[in-house]
């Protein structure tokens, strides 16, 4: 993380001292930076996620209607700058806020929070490299013990078992160095009903696992911190949501990442499993379900058009929902028992997961 930091910082210095270098011969500064446009988005099958294109675009002084963006985006740079030189964070809010100290204008908090994207895509970090994250809602909990590295707490440790509750994932978590795991997997849930339920089993002990709760679409942080653990703990993770399109959706966004998001990598986990709640589990369980609205159908129809669901579970799934027109929250397994899905469906799943994986 202490390098990731660096090479932040060594970035923003970068655009700033190409900014002055122009001023100083008398040009008008520019930028360039990657096209954001949806033209310039395509699905990379070696990276495994969206990505840009090489297609640029430059904001120059030169251009009177450029004066603004530009202004804004050097702006950013320099707050951020000071952000991580003073070990401080903030949230892109609070970014919105603290530009009327400067007397920045910004119309509304989309405008800047389009100027943070605009440097993400410039200097090529994801925002909580350089500190801005978004509001806590997603947790941890298993033996791993973190040492915080933010200022205040620097050398201070704690396992993450410490809590009943789990541990928010917040941006002093986030920017934690990992120090020791005794779990050999990740189970990632996207409801925090089934992640205290699992907690509640210890889970963690049975299966050997770190959990964390996604709640919901998981948070770029929380997508980051499961690389982390995938990659730098050599853990594989499992992931399990809703039996629905949007279920499945949660579950590729921590695979393959997002289009909106295809400016920046290494926010994806491109060998993490969706295991569940599957269509065919439907069926197999006998679980209780809901119809399929026409969002729900309409949504399956635009998954089944996605690059990103070519693969054969992907697609039967797909097919599944489509022919049944029914789905069913992870909360259902309770129709068999509060414990059903921890003494039976889990297990199957890590099972059929282990075998997938070899």
């Amino acid at each position: 993380m202490r390098d990731r930091k660096r090479r932040v910082e060594e970035a923003l210095i970068k655009v700033g001292s190409s900014i002055y270098e122009q001023l100083r011969m008398g040009s008008f500064p520019y930028v360039e930076l990657p096209s954001r446009s949806t033209s310039n988005i395509y699905y990379d099958e070696e990276y495994r996620q969206y990505i840009l294109g090489g297609r640029r675009i430059r904001r120059s002084s030169r251009n009177i209607r450029h004066i603004r963006p530009l202004t804004q985006l050097v702006w950013a740079a320099y707050f951020v700058k000071e952000l991580t030189g003073q070990g401080k964070t903030s949230t892109l809010r609070d970014v919105y806020y603290s530009a009327q100290a400067y007397e920045m204008n910004f119309k509304d908090q989309p405008e800047s929070d389009n100027v943070l994207t605009d440097l993400e895509a410039l200097i090529g970090h994801p925002r909580e490299d350089f500190n801005v994250f978004p509001e806590e809602r997603s947790a941890i909990f298993g033996d791993l013990t973190i040492e915080y590295t933010v200022p205040g707490y620097e050398g201070r440790r704690l396992n993450l078992t410490s809590h009943p509750d789990g541990v928010m994932i917040g941006p002093a978590l986030t920017n934690a160095e990992f120090v020791e795991c005794k779990a050999d997997k990740v189970i990632a849930v996207e409801k925090g009903a089934l992640f205290t339920r699992f907690v509640e089993e210890r889970v963690h002990e049975r299966f050997n696992a770190i959990l964390v709760q996604t709640a919901g679409q998981a948070p770029r942080a929380t997508r980051a911190l499961i690389r982390r653990l995938n990659v730098e703990l050599n853990l594989p993770v499992i992931v399990l949501t809703d039996g629905d399109p949007w279920g499945m959706h949660i579950a590729m966004v921590i695979i393959s990442g997002s289009a909106n998001a295809a400016h920046v990598r290494e926010l994806n986990t491109p060998d993490a499993k969706w295991m569940g709640v599957w269509a065919t589990d439907i069926i197999e369980y006998k679980l209780p379900t809901d119809p399929l609205n026409d969002l729900d159908i309409k949504r399956l129809h635009e998954l089944s058009k996605d690059p990103r669901y070519k693969d054969p579970l992907w697609r039967r799934e797909i097919n599944a929902f489509l022919k049944i027109k029914r789905k069913a929250e992870q909360e259902a397994f309770s129709r068999y028992g509060l414990t059903f899905i921890v003494d039976e469906y889990l297990p199957a799943k890590i099972e059929e997961f282990d075998k997938e994986t070899g």
